[in-house]
């Protein structure tokens, strides 16, 4: 056999659109790098049949249609920001990852929505243009200083708090609208909060920095527009929509604006405006994200979401997945939780109708959300034919009609952090097992088994048994795995009282067939045998 048939095939990556250079490099040298025309359909659906991811841009669509032509599609990956041409709900149902790259853009778009404040204050494109038409207008094109003047920035997200930040070093005086920022944050940043109809009264400048939602297109229409100082300047490098174009219009004909500067529309590509017919508006198209450092930064940011989407891990940047970025103390808990989710299940011998995964200690003062969804992952691994991935988990408790809930408490008397699945099954039966991460290399132990403590270390084979507590039956299941050639690893025993009930927990070399688990439970006069297979 020649040697590179040994070798296991390594993930396939499409590039189906052009990318930085950087965006290879930064994935490395442990997949198949293929490219393909992603605008040209004849060339796409073929392309991703077999491929384990795709990165694009926006001008692959990566709808319904090519999600259920690749067979093996992992994820896709957007170098960007928005997703308009990923069809996000049917990679959802698909299990597959979206992820793109939301802050590699920020600081592009607060820069271009600066630009287009300074453009609007001193005609800038304008002269520049009637200057190349061989026409000197210097008293034309008289501007407006900024210093001193207040600028309404309406969304104190990211990009919002940049641009007041570079606005605030012209000497302005900035006020924002953002009804999900509290205004002690806002102080720390010298921004005072207001109503939107107290910015839009006091406003010389207002810049839009909010996302496209039904609440928000439309935000600055007529209503608004009536509202403001006649020698506002209304900047717009968000989303098209959330300035009414028509009403804005409008009021420039009218004088009750003085400028505007424009990027976005609320349908584009937009060449033909009734806003171009004005000389004091500025229009670019959409060219928020477009410089070389925002689009390698975008390639990086989703060729690393990649790397750990096909190594199975949780990806902070993934926009179909709960939960949002790892801490680092949080991480070695989420293989944990989804053992624990997998015992459960075993345990329960059904799905539950209400799902607890119960997280105390010091590790829940960071967000531990992602734990619940690992857990969740787990709990379905071994109930559905399809493959449960961070994705599809929800969606299928969903289904279920199974009630999920995370509790947390930082009070853990016994350990120093504790994950508990718990659930409520059909008849009322509560199910719950608990574990733990101990030591500097963060051992996986089994703690609890419902009200039965114990101290065994995570396996990937495991055996769980009820019984009525009495003597020689640790002798028993010894006898009947020993003659079966299946080595015990590890045992604990746990009993509530002395003849009461009885767990005993193994961890075994080896998968314990369904004949010899019923033979000890025959023997012993088991309530309740289980056994475990965690082995990936």
């Amino acid at each position: 056999m020649r040697t590179e048939e040994l070798v296991s095939p390594k993930p396939v990556v499409l590039i189906a659109e052009e990318l930085s250079p950087a965006t290879v490099d930064a994935l490395g040298p442990d997949f198949e790098i293929r490219h393909c025309n992603g605008a040209d359909r004849g060339e796409l659906l073929p392309a991703i049949a077999d491929v384990d991811a795709i990165l694009v841009r926006s001008a692959t669509k990566v709808d319904a249609e090519a999600i259920a032509a690749a067979g093996k599609l992992k994820v896709v990956a957007r170098a960007g920001v928005g997703l308009d041409n990923v069809d996000v709900s049917a990679a959802t149902k698909a299990g597959v990852m979206v992820v793109n790259a939301p802050t590699s853009n920020i600081v592009t778009a607060a820069e271009l929505a600066c630009g287009l404040i300074v453009a609007t204050a001193r005609n800038i494109p304008q002269a520049s243009q009637a200057l190349k038409n061989g026409e000197w207008k210097r008293s034309k094109y008289t501007g407006v200083e900024l210093a001193e003047k207040t600028l309404g920035v309406v969304g104190l997200g990211r990009i919002g708090v940049l641009v007041a930040q570079r606005m605030s070093a012209f000497g302005m005086k900035i006020v924002a609208y953002d009804p999900y920022v509290q205004p002690a944050r806002a102080a720390q940043m010298g921004v005072k909060l207001l109503s939107l109809d107290e910015l839009l009264e006091v406003a010389d400048f207002i810049t839009v920095h909010l996302p496209k939602t039904p609440e928000t297109a439309g935000l600055i229409g007529d209503e608004a527009l009536h509202r403001v100082k006649p020698e506002v300047r209304i900047v717009n490098a968000a989303r098209g929509g959330i300035v009414d174009e028509t009403a804005l219009a409008a009021a420039l004909k009218e004088g009750r604006v003085a400028a505007a500067g424009l990027d976005v529309f609320s349908k584009e590509p937009c060449t033909d405006s009734p806003l171009f017919d004005f000389d004091n508006v500025v229009a670019t198209p959409h060219l928020g994200a477009s410089t070389g450092e925002a689009q390698e930064k975008a390639g990086i940011a989703v060729a690393k979401s990649v790397r750990l989407a096909l190594a199975g891990e949780l990806v902070p940047d993934a926009v179909n997945v709960q939960g949002g970025v790892i801490a680092e103390d949080v991480r070695p808990g989420l293989p944990l939780a989804e053992k624990l989710g997998r015992i459960f299940t075993a345990l329960a011998g059904e799905v539950a109708v209400r799902l607890d995964v119960e997280v105390c200690g010091e590790i829940t003062q960071h967000d531990v959300k992602v734990l619940e969804l690992s857990a969740l992952k787990g709990v379905f691994e071994d109930v559905v034919d399809e493959t449960v991935s961070y994705v599809n988990a929800p969606l299928f408790a969903q289904e279920r009609g199974v009630e999920v809930r995370l509790t947390t408490s930082s009070e853990s008397p016994d350990h120093r952090n504790l994950v508990t699945v718990r659930g409520t099954l059909a008849g009322g039966e509560n199910v719950a097992v608990s574990g733990t991460l101990t030591g500097p290399k963060h051992q996986q132990k089994i703690v609890a088994v419902g009200e039965h403590d114990v101290d065994l270390a995570m396996a990937d084979h495991l055996v769980f048994l009820r019984y009525a507590d009495r003597p020689g039956v640790v002798g028993t299941v010894g006898r009947i795995l020993g003659e079966a050639g299946l080595n015990i690893a590890g045992m604990q025993v746990s009993r509530a009282t002395q003849g009461g009930e009885a767990l005993v927990v193994l961890t075994v070399d080896d998968n314990v067939p369904a004949p010899v688990l019923n033979e000890i439970a025959q023997e012993i006069g088991a309530t309740s045998a289980r056994t475990v297979n965690l082995q990936d």
